[in-house]
Order: C-alpha cells, then structure tokens, then sequence
C-alpha cells in the first residue's frame, strides 16, 4: 500500500512538472474534453434531474407536517449547489472517466504500447495522463453547473406541482439562500474532484498487469477508489473549508 502511494506520488509529480507541454498535446485534450465532458452531459443532466426531484419530494413532505413547504426551495438549492450537484456529478463521473482512463491506458499497457511510446522518447505521463486530467479539469465544472441547474429545475417542478409552491416564489427563495461561501465550497471541489479521478484511473491503467483479468480488476479498483476520495474531499471541505470560511 505505502508503495503504491508512493508511485502515485510520483506520477502525479511528473504530471505537475510537465504542465508546460499541454500546447504540445492540445488536440489530444480536446478530443478528451469531447469524449469526458460532452458526451457525460445526458448522464449529468438525469443524474442533477432525479437528484432535484428526490429532494425535493422528501423534504417536501417532512416540511408539509409543520406547514413550512415554502423552505423546500432553500432546501433543494443549498442541497444542490453545496452538496448533492457535485457530489453526485463527481460520483457518476468516477464511474465513467474512471472506468474509461483505466482500461484504455492498461489496454495500451498490456499491448506494449506505452513502451513504444517510451522509446521514441514520449513521456507517457505528458502524453496520456496529462491531457485526461486538463480535460477532467476543464470539463467537470460545467458539468456541475449542469446538475445543479437541472436539479433545482426538477425541485422547482415538484414544488410547483405537488405542493403548489409559486414558481417566482421558488426562486426567488433558492437565489436569495445561496451565500458566497455556498457557491465556493460547491465550486471548489470539482477541480479537486476532476484531478483525482483522472490520475488515480490513469496510475491504475499504467499499473495493469495480468492480461484482461488484470485489466478488469484494475478498472474496478480505479472507479472505487476514485469514489472514495470524492467522499473524502466532500467531508473535507464541509468540516474543515466550510468552518473556515
């Protein structure tokens, strides 16, 4: 264990220092924030969508007993924006980003293709990790605000139709809850989110060994522990950022 971290470490530390060669591989980046970011935004938006809705009947329902509905948009837009929309959006994409950095870098691995890019003098690191992790970076924070959107949206709806709550009224309440602090600590953490996935799923392709049994296993590995350190960051920011700030 204390080994694998170390060689994470040190992936991540060359992946840092190689930052200046990101113009070099531009149209690789692109094409992973094509494949990462747009093609994640149905998911995203049905994963915000439900997320909104299931709020939004819950509390809904717990509030309607002491005759407090009209807190539910407050509820559902804290919820969202601080909470749920990263977190949610952070969880799908660890599954998704997750499983597709690890396989395609271990399929890479197990076929001798990371060596051949090794000795024609290409850092595997610049030329495969780096441009996933500038994607994810890039990417992940619209695909927050996404979620977050379609989840108050799908409050909104709920609010409105189930407990007859007036649409300018919603809103109203929902914008006026949110404080800087909220938009920061719900801003903050999918940079962190996208850096993690991305290089914790790369590190687990680049460890692949094992043919496809190792390829499997590996690409389960990089999705649970990518989802394990989402809820890590989570906890860290809402006990400790949030406390600061």
């Amino acid at each position: 264990m204390i080994l694998s971290f170390g060689e994470y470490w040190i992936i991540v530390s060359d992946l840092i220092s190689g930052i200046r060669t990101i113009r070099e591989n531009w149209d690789e980046t692109m094409t992973e924030m094509y494949l990462l970011g747009t093609k994640a935004i149905p998911l995203v938006l049905l994963g915000g969508l439900f997320t909104g809705v299931i709020l939004a009947i819950e509390t809904g329902h717990q509030l309607k007993i002491f005759g407090a509905t009209s807190l539910i948009s407050r509820t559902v837009s804290l919820g969202m924006v601080r909470e749920l929309g990263p977190v949610v959006t952070g969880l799908l994409l660890a599954a998704r980003t997750g499983a597709k950095n690890s396989s395609e870098i271990g399929a890479m691995k197990l076929s001798d293709q990371i060596d051949a890019l090794t000795a024609f003098g290409f850092n595997p690191v610049h030329k495969l990790i780096l441009p996933r992790t500038a994607a994810a970076i890039i990417m992940f924070l619209p695909l927050t605000l996404i979620a977050d959107i379609t989840g108050i949206l799908g409050g909104m709806l709920i609010a409105n139709q189930t407990f007859q709550i007036e649409t300018a009224l919603f809103w109203d309440t929902a914008i006026n809850a949110l404080k800087v602090r909220d938009l920061f600590v719900g801003f903050a953490k999918p940079f962190f989110f996208a850096f993690f996935i991305s290089t914790i799923s790369c590190y687990f392709g680049l460890r692949t060994t094992g043919g496809t049994s190792g390829l499997g296993k590996n690409t389960i590995n990089a999705v649970v522990y990518s989802s394990i350190v989402i809820l890590v960051i989570d906890f860290i920011f809402t006990k400790i950022v949030w406390e600061v700030l």
